[in-house]
């Protein structure tokens, strides 16, 4: 649950704009770079967070130096749209966009650090999620579960002299699940609440959602997650298509607000829509909601002479329709009762479709529908944050929370792919002392924000 109580300043801490070295005192004090580029490639966002706990067993407390996003760049963009949409390629052409978009993370790390007068060096870890190519997570009979996710870690460690952690989809899968979504943990230390039932809802390329059941119900310990299905993807992919690549989403629904819903388009796709009703859990990305698919949309609704507002109009009311279906169609069989839910704390760029937001409070009329700004960690910067906290359970070696629904329990101590930098035996070395003689670390279950971050403003 998130409170706003100090940590006593250990000696040698850091600062945003200060240099400090970790200390093998036995305590954690570490400062984290979290980095995660969308499904939807609207972005690179960039958190520095620094994390402090006085034991394995305290709570962890944790603060948002600096939030910052930075486009992509468009000659790395439009070859990875261009090569998903056509799903033809070379491994040649992979090798290289693998060391492109590593250089691309890692150099957006040294321009955040320009920007915001911050010493490289007094960065401790990376955390990025990197560039999600597929993800193929509930493979037919002839298929193999994987995940595929660009961006050399060790080209980033390399440029920027960072131990740089990737690639946490794979270590999930690794251990029998399906590799998505990743931010049960960061949901459920944020939102988790004595009394309240709570839902975060996430509508970044793909939509996903977590409950949080309260302390009483069993908390942290009892959160189910799944992803809903599109959100921004299709919305997205039609704004660029209508408008030949000039704009690359609907800015606060504003085109959707012009146009009229097609019902009959959006019931016949929700309805036979094979993701939407199958039963969780479940994860999916650009290989089920990409360009092709948004095109067909585009394609039937141009045939009944739908304009361009009326198309966007309702593209955005499948992904708002579709999030609300998820809940009445799945809740009950996790005995959650959708009208207890106290909040709907919402995040990702679609939290910011005003269209979106005012089909939840009509459908919803028992809940709040929040911002998780309410927190104190802006809603734009939740991922960025999940995997600066993800890196960091890597290099400790911890266990992340995992949901119930999960298609196993198993934890997984070491969810990432880690790429030594200069600093890495003194990193280490406050590693192994945190806990030190303890054969495994408790799962964190309670974090503490130190200070509300109120700076971005999107």
């Amino acid at each position: 649950m998130v409170t706003s109580v100090g940590f006593p300043e250990p000696n040698g801490s850091a600062h945003v704009h200060g240099t400090r070295r970790c200390v093998a005192d036995g305590t954690l004090d570490i400062t984290v770079m979290g980095m995660n580029s969308g499904t939807a490639m609207d972005g690179i966002d960039c958190a520095l967070v620094r994390y402090r706990q006085a034991s394995p067993e305290a709570p962890l407390h944790m603060e948002i130096l600096k939030y910052d996003e930075f486009p992509v760049p468009l000659d790395i963009k439009k070859p990875v749209l261009t090569m998903l949409r056509e799903t033809e390629t070379t491994p040649s052409l992979m090798s290289q966009l693998n060391v492109q978009l590593g250089n691309m993370f890692g150099e957006t790390v040294k321009l955040f650090c320009e920007k915001h007068n911050v010493p490289i060096d007094s960065i401790d870890l990376i955390g990025s999620h990197g560039q999600t190519i597929w993800l193929l997570s509930m493979p037919e009979i002839s298929e193999t579960r994987s995940a595929f996710c660009l961006g050399e870690g060790t080209i980033m460690s390399g440029l920027t002299h960072i131990t740089t952690v990737t690639d946490f989809r794979m270590a999930e899968q690794a251990v029998g699940r399906q590799g998505a979504p990743l931010v049960a943990l960061i949901d459920g230390l944020l939102l988790h609440h004595p009394t309240e039932w709570r839902i975060c809802q996430n509508i970044g390329g793909i939509a996903n959602l977590c409950v949080i059941p309260p302390d009483s119900e069993g908390g942290v310990d009892a959160m189910v997650d799944w992803d809903c299905g599109p959100g921004n993807m299709f919305i997205d992919a039609a704004m660029r298509y209508f408008t030949n690549g000039e704009m690359e989403y609907d800015r606060d629904g504003e085109w959707g607000a012009q146009g009229t819903i097609n019902q009959a388009v959006v019931d016949k796709f929700l309805g036979n829509n094979k993701y939407c009703n199958h039963l969780p859990p479940k994860t999916t990305g650009r290989e089920t909601f990409g360009d092709n698919g948004a095109q067909e949309i585009i394609d039937e609704c141009l045939a009944l002479g739908m304009s361009k507002y009326d198309i966007i109009a309702t593209i955005t009311r499948i992904t708002a329709q579709n999030i609300v279906k998820q809940y009445r169609t799945f809740f009950p069989r996790f005995n959650i009762d959708i009208d207890k839910i106290a909040g709907v704390y919402m995040c990702g760029g679609g939290a910011h479709n005003l269209n979106i937001i005012k089909y939840l409070k009509a459908q919803l009329p028992n809940s709040k529908i929040l911002s998780l700004d309410e927190t104190g960690i802006p809603s734009d910067a939740k991922e960025a944050v999940s995997f600066a906290q993800q890196a960091l359970e890597a290099i400790l070696g911890r266990a992340a929370l995992v949901p119930i629904n999960s298609d196993t329990l198993t934890p997984n101590t070491i969810s990432g792919k880690i790429a030594p930098g200069l600093r890495w035996r003194e990193v280490m070395a406050m590693a192994v002392e945190f806990g030190k003689g303890q054969a495994q670390l408790p799962t964190v279950k309670e974090m503490i924000i130190d200070r509300p971050y109120t700076e971005w403003k999107p």
